[in-house]
């Protein structure tokens, strides 16, 4: 049998236990793992694909440089705020990720999240806590409005949990006119309307990815311009919103409550304030922690390995200078 033609370089870890995934490809690829430039610069100058497991954007940007034969990058992330640099961006090696792997499991934390304030969950535990029994009216989701900022993939699996809570469904994207005709959405607003869609919104759901337009987007004045009642819900990145800001709204009760997944720093130093707050629900960004979300994310890379080979059409192409 002639030796497989094709190389696929990992850029990982060769003890990930999702490697051992691709396997049974290896009689039809050249497969290269390692996790330093050391480990990888022999194989990276006969690259055909490469995938980004667990690496640093220093790292992949070293193997680019040296990698003239490479026609795919994958990247198991599906944020990419981390990794692109300027001659990937300008190259015309297509980039993909694991956009949508994660989103169903998020989309859940969203709907946890409005139920959580919508049913006051919060006090129900600490009056189990104290041993208290204290009656109190709680709030329907039927009816609410979720405005949902990036209509990605996240914000879809949330607008569908949302309709299924009875839920009205404003979307801001950067192209309203491609949510014509979808039924999850009951208005499409275009990035210029931010404010409006945070005033109009009971749950102000995050999920953009962050680049350089997005930095910040979540202003003072956009929290500012939420109801007193309105809760911020972010899975998307965490420097899409002003920290400073949300803080000290929460800290006022200017309003009623936010529920993060993602955070500018990571992990959370002790001592934050975002732990001090009784009207916050903090997730360590494991809201798509799945037992399966690694194993999911090889099969997703797996599937789109299988339509490279054949030179079909990529799944999850990224637009790459605008950074999704």
């Amino acid at each position: 049998m002639a030796p497989p033609t094709t190389t696929l370089l990992v850029l990982s870890d060769p003890a990930e236990p999702q490697l051992t995934m691709l396997e049974p490809l290896r009689e039809r690829l050249q497969i290269v793992i390692g996790p330093t430039m050391a480990a990888v610069a022999a194989a990276a100058p006969l690259a055909d694909a490469l995938l980004v497991w667990t690496a640093s954007r220093d790292l992949l940007q070293q193997v680019f440089a040296i990698a003239p034969r490479l026609r795919w990058i994958h990247s198991r992330a599906a944020g990419l705020d981390t990794l692109l640099f300027p001659a990937l961006v300008e190259s015309p090696v297509p980039l993909t990720n694991s956009s949508g792997v994660y989103s169903r499991s998020l989309g859940e934390f969203v709907a946890a999240s409005v139920l959580f304030f919508a049913k006051d969950f919060h006090r129900m535990q600490r009056n189990q806590e104290a041993g208290r029994w204290e009656q109190f009216d709680v709030e329907e989701a039927h009816g609410k409005t979720m405005g949902i900022v990036g209509y990605g993939d996240i914000g879809r699996a949330s607008a569908r949990l949302a309709k299924a809570l009875g839920m009205r469904v404003l979307a801001l994207r950067r192209r309203p006119e491609q949510s014509r005709g979808d039924e999850l959405v009951d208005e499409a607003l275009g990035n210029d309307r931010l404010l409006e869609l945070m005033a109009r919104a009971d749950y102000v759901v995050v999920a953009a990815p962050l680049t350089p337009d997005t930095t910040g987007l979540i202003s003072a004045a956009a929290i500012a311009a939420m109801k007193p009642t309105g809760v911020l819900i972010n899975v998307g990145r965490g420097a899409v919103i002003d920290e400073a800001a949300l803080i000290a709204a929460l800290q006022r009760k200017a309003i009623r409550g936010a529920a993060l997944d993602v955070f500018a720093q990571e992990p959370l130093p002790a001592g934050h304030a975002f732990y001090a707050l009784d009207n916050l629900l903090l997730s360590p960004h494991c809201a798509d922690h799945t037992q399966t979300w690694i194993d999911d994310a090889m099969h997703f890379f797996i599937g789109n390995l299988e339509l490279f080979l054949r030179g079909e059409p990529l799944r999850n192409v990224v637009e790459k200078r605008l950074g999704y």
